[in-house]
């Protein structure tokens, strides 16, 4: 636990002496893994205790870290299996939803995958999360505000943060 704790102090010292990077007009393109704000108009930026509260009392929990795509030009007949990917534990993960320009298909995965979550209250806390220093999430978060949800909270420090507390991952499953 302890070096969990030195090893999400250092990561967090890492950008202290760094300038303040602002909020964007719009949505963030590559590269995505970069410092992110420490805001988020119409959102609620948390730490990893808020998400451990909020996790522990049942808020959903939504990942927005992108699906592994199969690599162009492999031959026919290849067989190609993409990586796991591990998330917080009951979290859904909404991939593709984070990047700068998102097509129709993943707008509608997003907002379906909200209401979802939310049971249809716009007004209902969710967290947004990727990796520490990822801006998947803040865009998908953005997306949300901007669809009118109000209790939307995003943790900057993501699933790196989660495990720098203790917290443990599972293998996730794409929404559908």
């Amino acid at each position: 636990m302890i070096l969990r704790l030195a090893l999400l102090a250092l990561m967090l010292a890492g950008s202290a002496g760094a300038q303040p990077v602002p909020e964007p007009d719009g949505f963030r393109g590559e590269p995505y893994r970069a410092p992110v704000p420490e805001t988020l108009q119409g959102a609620v930026v948390i730490g990893p205790a808020q998400a451990v509260a909020l996790h522990q009392q049942g808020v959903p929990f939504l990942d927005a870290m992108p699906r592994q795509k199969r690599p162009e030009g492999l031959p026919a007949g290849t067989i190609w299996n993409a990586k796991a990917h591990h998330t917080i534990p009951g979290a859904v993960w909404l991939y593709d939803t984070g990047y700068d320009r998102i097509s129709a298909e993943e707008q509608d995965r997003l907002a379906l995958g909200l209401s979802r979550a939310t049971g249809g209250d716009k007004a209902a806390p969710v967290v947004f999360f990727c990796k520490a220093e990822c801006w998947m999430s803040w865009n998908a978060a953005k997306r949300a505000v901007a669809l009118g949800y109000t209790g939307v909270n995003w943790f900057p420090e993501g699933s790196d943060g989660w495990i720098a507390v203790g917290g443990e991952l599972v293998t996730a499953e794409p929404a559908q």
